[in-house]
């Protein structure tokens, strides 16, 4: 009696392989590591907003781009924080030629540091005397170098700027440093000339950034074990390693 060959029904083309992650697993985690992420992503991203508004209160100079955001608000009007927000979308243009990929992180980053920022800018009162205009600027260092721990170690995306820096690193072979470099001396310059504020709080911001990253980093990081994937290796640890010096 002749019989019938069985054949398996072949995966589906969406599936994923055992063992490996689909797409939203490799973006978001388990629920249970999301549980943390989320939360400590968008704390993160405010606290920045907060700190940035704290530096600009204190009139004592402002980080590169945002010397960069406030000439843009001298020239043409509407707020920092309004500018923070054009900005990192019209930054976020410049990803599709270099092809770098969005995470969730990188959306909240856009709509969420701007409005932090003039939140905070409504609410803190402006330049008093200079001992105390230093030590908001000092406040505002160490928190933003907090807030930048916190959501980079949430690992669900870099933000628009730092993701130009590191397309523009594997598209150029160029040195991190050197880009990073580049890139905050064209803005510092830009912004410079268009009226923003230059002055002790900008240096001070460059120099004290990168050591507070990196010990806040390991406090902040959500271990790769809570989601399943491998240590980060891309845009989000190389924008660490950049701020480191």
């Amino acid at each position: 009696m002749a019989t019938t060959a069985r054949t398996r029904p072949s995966p589906s083309p969406s599936a994923a392989a055992p063992g490996r992650p689909g797409p939203a697993a490799r973006v978001l985690g388990d629920t249970h590591a999301l549980g943390r992420r989320l939360p400590q992503l968008f704390a993160g991203l405010a606290l920045y907003g907060a700190s940035m508004g704290l530096m600009l209160r204190s009139g004592l100079g402002l980080d590169p781009w945002d010397v960069f955001h406030q000439g843009l608000q001298r020239t043409a009007g509407l707020s920092v924080g309004a500018w923070v927000t054009i900005c990192g979308a019209l930054v976020l243009l410049l990803w599709i030629p270099l092809r770098q990929r969005l995470g969730v992180g990188t959306v909240a980053n856009v709509l969420v540091i701007g409005a932090a920022m003039d939140a905070t800018a409504r609410v803190v009162d402006g330049p008093g005397p200079l001992p105390a205009r230093i030590a908001l600027m000092a406040a505002a260092i160490v928190l933003n170098g907090l807030a930048t721990g916190l959501y980079i170690g949430a690992r669900l995306g870099p933000g628009p700027r730092d993701g130009l820096m590191t397309g523009l690193h594997r598209r150029t072979g160029r040195s991190l440093r050197l880009i990073r470099t580049g890139i905050e001396l064209s803005v510092l310059a830009a912004g410079f000339l268009l009226g923003g504020t230059v002055g002790v709080g900008t240096v001070a911001y460059a120099l004290a950034i990168g050591p507070l990253a990196q010990l806040f980093l390991p406090w902040c990081t959500v271990p790769a074990a809570d989601f399943g994937e491998e240590p980060a290796t891309g845009p989000e640890k190389a924008a660490a390693d950049s701020r480191n010096g």
